[in-house]
């Protein structure tokens, strides 16, 4: 006997919106409903637990702060669990007696009560995880609220709110907690755990119940240039609900390009382990009759493994290249003789091997490549068997730069790399990235959406650190502006001084043009620029007090001295005050210049010239780092240096610092005064200011390499078929 009551075949023909003949009953359609919402959603408060326990032991093993109070309110939770469980499924069960009653159809879905201070966070979680779900879901809940609709006018009811639609579920979880003894660090833990648990059965929930309304005659009409026949309806119905489920599982059809691509990247791939030591044996090995694993059965060791520690795949990230791939087929190895395939008898086929070495290959590259930090470490380790699924079942992965996961881990590594969690922002951006890392291995089963859902999430987050890098970018272009305009303005005054100096004159004199003069004429080119009448006047001073000097060695003109002398007094106190002396400070020194120039029997002699100014903030810069002494005697290739010139701002390059640290830096800016080029990290830092000669002896010396791809995993796989190659 059929499961559906009358008229719910699976078969049904849709309905349109004028009949009503052929519906099923709707008072029995919603009761199936009901049942089905019930026995799918039932057990979800039992899953909650084991991913939150996971979070909280994984929080602490990354050094954070013990959670002996978290843990201890969770396991009283596990002990009411039974009793958690019957109240969820009420609350899920009263949604469809709400609908069908109207008890709650003009108050919104969340129940609505004046709330407690310290509860005020957690309704608040529960109206962002409503808006969550229903951004998710979107597609699918308004077809069913529009079918809802029909069957409450089947009712004879108002159109109500859906029993379980977004805002009911985060009602129905605020109110089985409500009196649960829940820290306020435990709420957000237990809300993303809700929100993956309900990920894994709203989606086939959602279908069912749309399907099932469409079969009973509650469908929605579409609007279209000609009616199609009832067969192709199905079919369109089915494959757009079906689209609504798993979109990305269409993008998994064969493409020639990629094929193709895959193809040659293989073809280096065998090339490669040819080379390595001991292959013979394991190609012996592999001879050996023995059964290929099917992919569905290595599929489901991978999900074995996927919630288990990642820590063998950190250590392995921490050694050698290629302890990862090996650290891999050991683990997979490891947990198909767990599920009864002995390897004895069966073993990797050449496509599984094939990927399982690319995946160790990738993930090696990327910390090859980018300034990724220890602590970094456990977070990828975490995601290395997901890919493995991905990559066991897509060749995208490795050929197609917008594959969902690859563009994920591009989204990671860009908040990882050279992030030491320094700031509020760069922690939040570490801990969004360990959460998601988390959610990927709970939510992951072979639909890429997981994938695309999380970069959606936390590519949200990066705009806004983009935006502060923008800004750390410009501050530090206008800071190294800066530099090089004080340092052009100091060698313009220090080759005035050389012309000054050249002649005898009295100490005081000298120590006034080497000191205070030659400070306000840094400030006057900076303000007002060569050739402005300040500077005019500034450097006017300097010869008119070498003149008045010369008057004084005379002995004889003491009127015209003093006359000069008077001429210069509004000068050299305003020369005086751009040192930062106050009145009485410069009449003082105004008066000692004086004083010195009165006595003609001074002795006036060559004053040797005063060393330059040396900037100590790019003196404390590291030397193997900062190429300091000019370019002259810099030995570097000219074509080369000539390919630097032609770089542009936005431009992306790897530079090996002094540690021997691959970072990705990218050209942010270059001086129009002296060409030399700015280039920062990812967030935004000062990495290196170097002229394109410097550049090109930093390129001969391995530490540059230029062209290197903006997008983290596009470089990764760049580094990868490089190192496929060298060894071919």
């Amino acid at each position: 006997m059929s499961d559906y009551p009358p008229g719910l075949g699976k078969g049904a023909p849709v309905a349109s919106d004028s009949a009503t003949a052929g519906r099923g009953d709707p008072a029995r359609v919603l009761e199936e409903i009901k049942r089905i919402s019930v026995e799918l959603l039932g057990s979800v408060p039992n899953g909650l637990y084991s991913p939150v326990e996971f979070s909280l032991q994984d929080s602490a093993a990354r050094g954070g702060a013990a959670r002996h109070v978290e843990m201890q309110a969770l396991v009283k939770l596990r002990q009411q669990s039974a009793a958690l469980v019957m109240r969820f499924r009420q609350q899920i069960a009263q949604g469809f007696d709400d609908f069908r009653s109207l008890r709650i159809r003009n108050r919104g879905d969340l129940p609505l009560s004046l709330v407690a201070e310290n509860q005020l966070a957690f309704h608040l979680a529960g109206q962002q995880l409503a808006d969550s779900i229903e951004n998710r879901f979107a597609p699918a809940l308004e077809t069913m609220s529009a079918r809802l609709d029909k069957l409450a006018d089947a009712l004879q009811m108002q159109p109500g709110s859906n029993p379980i639609g977004a805002g009911r579920l985060a009602g129905a979880f605020i109110e089985t907690f409500r009196d649960a003894q829940m820290p306020n660090d435990l709420q957000p833990l237990m809300f993303r755990a809700y929100e993956q648990e309900l990920s894994r059965v709203l989606g086939d929930l959602y279908t069912r119940v749309n399907q099932l309304l469409a079969s009973a005659g509650f469908g929605v009409a579409t609007q279209g240039p000609r009616p199609l026949p009832p067969k192709d309806v199905e079919v369109a119905r089915h494959d757009q609900e079906f689209e609504t489920v798993q979109p990305i599982r269409r993008q998994r059809a064969a493409d020639p390009a990629i094929a193709a691509q895959f193809a040659q990247l293989r073809s280096e791939l065998h090339a490669w382990r040819q080379q390595l030591p001991g292959n013979a044996q394991a190609e012996a090995l592999n001879a050996l009759p023995r059964r290929e694993l099917r992919t569905e059965e290595v599929a489901s060791v991978a999900s074995l493994l996927q919630t288990e520690s990642p820590d063998i795949f950190v250590r392995a990230l921490s050694g050698q290249p290629g302890q990862l791939a090996h650290a891999i087929r050991a683990q997979l190895v490891d947990g198909a003789r767990r599920l009864g395939h002995s390897p004895d008898y069966t073993r990797m086929s050449a496509d599984q091997d094939d990927a399982i070495d690319l995946v160790g290959m990738l993930f090696e590259s990327l910390f090859q490549s980018y300034a990724l930090l220890d602590h970094a470490r456990r977070l990828y380790g975490r995601m290395v068997m997901p890919y493995v699924k991905v990559a066991m079942s897509d060749n995208g992965l490795f050929v197609q730069r917008e594959h969902p996961a690859r563009k994920l881990l591009d989204a990671i590594t860009e908040a990882c790399e050279g992030n030491a969690a320094a700031t509020p922002q760069d922690r939040e951006l570490i801990e969004r990235c360990a959460a998601i890392s988390q959610r990927i291995v709970a939510d992951y089963n072979e639909d890429l959406a997981v994938f695309e859902m999380a970069h959606a999430e936390l590519e949200a987050l990066l705009e806004q650190h983009r935006r502060r890098v923008e800004l750390q970018e410009a501050r530090a272009a206008k800071a190294t502006f800066g530099r090089e305009r004080l340092g052009e303005a100091r060698t313009q005054a220090d080759q005035v001084l050389h012309y000054l100096f050249h002649e005898p004159m009295t100490g005081p004199v000298g120590e006034f043009l080497a000191q205070p003069w030659r400070h306000h004429l840094v400030q006057t080119l900076l303000r007002d620029g060569a050739g402005s009448p300040r500077h005019t006047e500034t450097l006017a001073l300097g010869d008119a007090l070498l003149d008045a000097d010369r008057i004084a060695r005379a002995g004889n003109e003491g009127r015209r001295l003093a006359d000069r002398l008077l001429s210069l007094q509004e000068s050299i106190t305003q020369c005086l005050a751009s040192s930062g002396l106050d009145e009485d400070a410069a009449t003082q020194q105004l008066a000692e210049l004086i004083r010195a120039l009165a006595l003609p029997d001074v002795p006036r002699n060559l004053q040797p010239v005063p060393a330059p100014v040396v900037d100590e903030e790019a003196a404390s810069e590291d030397a193997s780092l900062w190429l300091a002494g000019g370019t002259d005697t810099i030995s570097h290739d000219p074509e080369l240096a000539a390919r630097m010139r032609r770089l542009l701002p936005g431009e992306w390059l790897r530079l090996m610092d002094p540690a021997g640290q691959a970072v990705a830096v990218k050209v942010a800016w270059i001086s129009p005064m002296t060409g030399r080029f700015l280039l920062v990290n990812r967030r935004g830092l000062r990495v290196l200011v170097a002229s394109a000669t410097e550049l090109a002896a930093l390129a001969q010396a391995g530490r540059l390499h230029v062209g290197a791809e903006r997008a983290p995993t596009d470089e990764a796989m760049r580094v990868l078929r490089d190192r496929l190659a060298r060894a071919a």
